[in-house]
């Protein structure tokens, strides 16, 4: 089994050091004479990681503007249309992320992500010009920015797999952890803002912040190889794979529950069991960092486990931790054990999902084969956090988050049940490491 495992990553690094086409003439030169697992691969990981802490951190963080618009700026609005501002922002990261992939083919990868930076932070300075009314800011800081991420997404969680071989998960798992880092501190961060200085200026602030450290990491956002462009705008193909039937529909289920935690939870412990702001506020910093947390240790934990086998682990526990720590209980202390347990394996479902298909398909076409699978978040993202908000909105009445919670605990373990079939598509054998 070792030795298979060898001329497996010895083959894919033989691939991964074969030089693409030409540079056109847009572009600097490819850097196919660096080393597979080298030094400049750590320097765009890092790159990576910044680009998600920023664009990533303020989807995470999206909870704090939530609660804010809720009790205070937007009272009489539904959860459900708030909830439409955090979901738009990841789903339109997701919806465009084909294009962002095809644009990755065609042209320089800083180019495109130093694009993505500034729409973002366009979004978000013209957001803080349009908060009168909660249909704005769905337009500004929900679609614009998720338009302008996509163009930062994208690259940064698929270029990295071009730089490593035999350390492919931990370096996705630093870059994708970006996002958890950002959720991280810029939950407090913002929280502060909007006491302090208001929306308005907390918007402005993120932007322009968003946009300083973008631009400089895009620098360092570089192809190691490049590939021909494609004649065909969407490769259909991939729909013939069942292995991909499998991980994209494993994906929408995931993807489906992924944000009600999020969103809902620091507004439960405010309004059900009775908690202060800054305790609901809390939550959410915490699932953050246990994601943080979560996201490189899957990296660790993928090469003795396996991506897969790790993946299904994840996904179970992800709807496990609030249909057994959050439906029963309204106590401060499960909470928190929830939060904690959801961070931390959330976190792997997320970042493990371009290992896998690195690992399946190969480096060649990743941009555009993440970008495919990507549409599966949009769809799931679209179903899942406005879906909730309206359960909670017509069954729950405002106040009871049973059915809520249930809702995204089902579908987190729907998404355990595709990554299973995809496991045993992949290998029948029980014990081996997928």
């Amino acid at each position: 089994m070792t030795s298979e495992k060898s001329s497996k990553a010895d083959m894919e690094s033989q691939l991964a050091d074969q030089p693409g086409p030409a540079a056109r003439w847009w572009e600097n030169k490819p850097l196919s004479d660096k080393p597979v697992d080298g030094r400049f691969g750590w320097a765009v990981v890092a790159s990576g990681c910044f680009m998600l802490m920023f664009s990533m951190g303020c989807v995470n963080s999206y909870g704090s503007y939530e609660t804010h618009y809720h009790l205070r700026q937007f009272p009489g609005e539904k959860t459900s249309t708030l909830a439409w501002v955090g979901t738009l922002q990841f789903a339109m990261m997701n919806l465009l992320g084909t294009p962002a992939g095809i644009l990755c083919e065609r042209f320089d990868t800083r180019l495109v992500t130093f694009a993505g930076g500034l729409v973002m932070a366009l979004a978000l300075i013209v957001a803080s010009f349009c908060d009168d009314a909660a249909w704005k800011l769905i337009l500004t800081q929900g679609i614009l920015y998720g338009a302008g991420g996509a163009l930062v997404f994208i690259p940064a969680c698929s270029i990295p797999s071009q730089w490593f071989v035999k350390r492919r998960a931990l370096a996705l798992g630093i870059v994708i952890s970006g996002g958890g880092v950002g959720g991280l501190w810029m939950t407090p961060a913002t929280n502060t803002m909007l006491r302090t200085v208001g929306t308005e200026w907390a918007l402005r602030i993120t932007g322009l912040v968003l946009f300083a450290v973008n631009s400089v990491a895009s620098l360092f956002l570089r192809n190691r190889i490049k590939v021909a462009s494609r004649d065909k705008i969407v490769d259909v193909s991939m729909l013939k794979d069942i292995r991909f039937i499998y991980i994209f529909a494993g994906t929408v289920c995931g993807t489906t529950g992924y944000f009600t935690p999020l969103f809902t939870m620091p507004a439960f412990a405010v309004l059900v069991a009775h908690k202060t702001s800054s305790f609901g506020d809390n939550l959410l910093t915490i699932i953050n960092a246990a994601s943080t947390v979560g996201r490189v240790a899957t990296g660790v934990l993928a090469g003795a486990v396996g991506t897969i086998n790790l993946v299904i682990l994840c996904t179970l526990l992800s709807g496990l931790s609030p249909l057994v720590l959050w439906l029963p209980f309204t106590s401060g202390g499960t909470l928190l054990a929830c939060a904690v347990i959801y961070g931390l394996v959330c976190g792997g479902f997320i970042s493990l999902v371009p290992v896998i298909v690195a690992n399946i398909w190969g480096v060649q076409r990743i941009s555009t084969i993440i970008g495919l699978l990507y549409l599966a978040c949009f769809i799931g993202t679209i179903i899942g956090a406005p879906s909730s908000g309206a359960i909670l909105d017509n069954i729950g009445h405002g106040t009871d988050y049973n059915p809520t919670i249930i809702f995204a605990g089902v579908f987190m373990l729907g998404g355990a049940f595709f990554y299973v079939l995809l496991r045993f598509t992949v290998s029948r054998s029980l014990f081996k490491r997928v």
